[in-house]
């Protein structure tokens, strides 16, 4: 899982955080529950503030 799997994440982090509201969430700690992600392979230092916003909004989305 790469960090522009935005939906697979997504997925995966409904599955490891079903209690969760995206819409609270900080970066930092979107950050590093993708990181801890099992099957998560990708360079922390691609990440970006676009990247997760993309990844919360998309998580938003999901939920609603």
């Amino acid at each position: 899982m790469k960090w522009t799997d935005v939906y697979v994440i997504v997925a995966a982090l409904t599955d490891a955080h079903p209690e969760a509201d995206p819409k609270a969430l900080r970066f930092i700690q979107l950050r590093d529950w993708v990181l801890a992600l099992p099957g998560f392979d990708d360079d922390p230092a691609h990440c970006g503030e676009k990247v997760l916003e993309a990844i919360q909004m998309a998580w938003i989305d999901e939920a609603e």
